[in-house]
């Protein structure tokens, strides 16, 4: 049973003052297995918040069916959803802690809520304070901290009741990238040793390469993609996903770029795209120079994503045209090949 289970679900928000309604979320289906960690990745008004906010019970849904660990709960009341909500852990992009509470108040308050007595309470906090790498920072307030210190503090407090579930909405965008790697790397821990499923809702798609195991992609409400990251990374299907592959791997020069390589160097264009680690680059190389064919890599890069390889690699070929033919009629039986024509 999935721990997380969207079935045609719709949110239509009223638009208010003679504007029509907006259709933010349109018959979603997506499920969430126990132990996963799913990215959730959209442009501004894909309609990833609002489906995080439709899973934790924040907003109701228009039609459809929400389902969190087989229990359905649209429509339940609101004592009812409170009790769903302790074992939902949430993550903010601004932290939203207490300025008025101590990192100990803050992780304290969601217990406080759920009426646990104190000395579990206490014995809680310290614990998870160590989790975060933040014992000694107990007792500053807010104000002192760093913006990774508060997102480690805003870690702690969601994990507080022990939730089943951590959704993580944009939990990284306010961080500078070395900060967000160690963020991502405690999130990793989360899910590696504590066991938790968690919800990546974000706009980066490097999030979801550095800690996903899934990705799901929201395009005007819709889920248009989704499936491991390294296959929906390695080989996008629809124009969104390209564009955030785009971000953080080249696929191939456009024209411009590739009439401007072409004024640079001589020969026939191709792009080799590797998958995974069952082809190396040098294999490659190596049988372009048995034949006899030289090459220049003009364009591209290889990215890793958590230990398997993609990329793709373009390119310019000199040597005897029928070489080269043949040359690249092996190298197909490795990897994929396109050519580029000017």
């Amino acid at each position: 049973m999935p721990l997380v289970e969207l079935t045609d679900v719709h949110k239509t928000f009223p638009g208010g003052r003679g504007r029509p309604p907006v259709e933010a979320i349109r018959g979603v289906d997506l499920s969430v297995e126990e132990g996963e960690i799913v990215g959730i990745v959209g442009y501004s008004g894909a309609g990833k918040s609002t489906l995080v906010r439709l899973v934790n019970a924040l907003e109701s849904t228009t039609s459809g069916s929400v389902r969190i660990a087989g229990r359905e709960i649209t429509g339940l009341k609101e004592r009812e959803l409170r009790e769903v909500r302790l074992g939902i852990g949430m993550v903010f992009q601004q932290f939203n802690l207490f300025r008025s509470r101590t990192v100990w108040g803050n992780i304290s308050y969601p217990l406080e809520v759920a009426g646990v007595p104190r000395s579990e309470r206490d014995r809680r906090i310290s614990d998870l304070l160590h989790f975060v790498g933040l014992a000694e920072k107990a007792h500053s307030h807010v104000e002192e901290l760093s913006g990774g210190q508060k997102q480690r503090v805003g870690i702690a407090r969601a994990l507080a009741t022990n939730p089943r579930l951590l959704l993580a909405d944009e939990s990284t965008s306010a961080l500078d990238p070395e900060t967000t790697q160690e963020v991502l790397a405690l999130l990793r821990r989360v899910n590696r040793e504590l066991g938790i499923t968690i919800v990546v809702i974000t706009h980066e798609m490097d999030v979801v390469r550095s800690l996903a195991h899934r990705v799901v992609v929201m395009e005007a409400g819709r889920v248009v993609e989704e499936g491991p990251v390294l296959q929906v990374l390695s080989d996008p299907q629809q124009p969104v996903t390209r564009r955030f592959v785009a971000t953080i791997v080249d696929d191939e020069p456009d024209a411009d770029a590739l009439a401007a390589l072409h004024a640079r160097h001589s020969g026939r264009f191709v792009k080799l795209s590797f998958r995974g680690d069952d082809v190396r680059q040098s294999d490659v190389f190596a049988l372009l120079l048995q034949h006899g064919v030289r090459f220049e890599l003009v364009y591209g890069g290889i990215e890793e994503v958590q230990g398997d390889t993609f990329g793709n690699l373009t390119l310019a070929l000199d040597g005897e045209p029928g070489a080269v033919d043949t040359a690249l009629d092996n190298v197909r039986a490795l990897v994929p090949v396109k050519e580029l024509q000017r």
